[in-house]
């Protein structure tokens, strides 16, 4: 018999192929009775298949006696209970590696399109404005200083990016990493004061949660800009729509909120934004690879081999 599985959220359609021709799928998140299904099923389900954002609610893992792994579509895994998995001997993976590159080109493409307006360009032009006056003058992102909170692959990526612009790069995490060339700040509102712009790509933890305080974010100062690419949870959201709006903030690139995917009323008539619905690793390609990397993953525990990327 196939084994049985819980799928948490809709997939792309290959991958949902690939489950159903291995397993017995249980889609929760469409079902008609979910409470029935769920106690129906959940005493004979095996694993799960989810993402980053849905992950494995509590209330839900507590009727799966029987669950051996956790298989997550994307590289965040904060919405899975970690401790509450490694002390139930619960596996759980994710999908690294695989998107690192779409992560740091939608970082550039963010910056980019902060420091040179463009979406503001484009609609000056699609209104005529053009016909009337010239575009004001921008920034530019040659020459400027850049902060990396989260110095990880996807990090690192971004980085490497940057040089390429001719910035200097400095970064911020829990340690200095060895033979790395850029400057490390033990204090991450010393390094907001001395760069023109922060790039957040650190995790999604209890420990994270509100790191960018709104201290950071004055130290950042008027001509300062933030670039969220991570978790909405590591900026303390209110004080950076306040300081936006003020003008003690320069502006702001933002591909992930809080609470998404409501996003702050007052963001959206502001000038010094760029706001994204978290398409950081959205590209077919990138997508394509995380699903299949689900699918590995569960294939590799039930044929007992070792996982492929594991978090627990």
């Amino acid at each position: 018999m196939k084994p049985e599985i819980f799928q948490i959220t809709p997939m792309m359609p290959h991958v949902e192929a690939a489950l159903r021709d291995a397993y017995t799928v249980h889609r929760l998140w469409d079902a008609l009775d979910a409470p029935s299904l769920l106690a129906d099923a959940g005493p004979r389900v095996r694993a799960v298949a989810t993402d980053g954002h849905a992950g494995l609610a509590p209330d839900v893992m507590a009727r799966l006696p029987c669950l051996e792994i956790i298989a997550s579509y994307g590289v965040g895994y904060d919405a899975i209970d970690i401790p509450a998995c490694t002390a139930k001997g619960v596996h759980v993976t994710n999908t690294p590696d695989v998107l690192n590159d779409a992560v740091a080109e939608m970082t550039i493409g963010l910056m980019v399109s902060l420091c040179r307006r463009i979406p503001q360009a484009d609609r000056f032009v699609r209104e005529g404005a053009w016909l009337e006056k010239g575009y004001p003058l921008t920034g530019e992102l040659t020459g400027a200083r850049a902060g990396i909170l989260g110095l990880g692959r996807i990090g690192k990526e971004i980085a490497r990016r940057l040089e390429v612009f001719k910035m200097e790069i400095a970064y911020h995490g829990r340690q200095e990493q060895p033979g790395q060339p850029y400057r490390y700040f033990a204090d991450l509102t010393d390094m907001a004061r001395h760069v023109d712009w922060l790039v957040i790509i650190a995790p999604g933890t209890p420990e994270t949660a509100g790191i960018v305080s709104r201290d950071v974010l004055e130290g950042l100062g008027p001509d300062g800009h933030l670039v969220n690419i991570a978790r909405g949870s590591l900026v303390d959201e209110p004080a950076m729509v306040d300081l936006l709006q003020s003008g003690k903030l320069g502006g702001a690139a933002l591909d992930v909120f809080a609470d998404e995917p409501q996003v702050p009323n007052e963001l959206m008539s502001l000038d010094n934004v760029v706001l994204s619905p978290h398409q950081g690793s959205a590209t077919t390609r990138t997508r394509t690879a995380m699903g299949d990397l689900v699918v590995r993953n569960l294939a590799a525990h039930f044929a007992g081999e070792p996982l492929i990327s594991p978090v627990v």
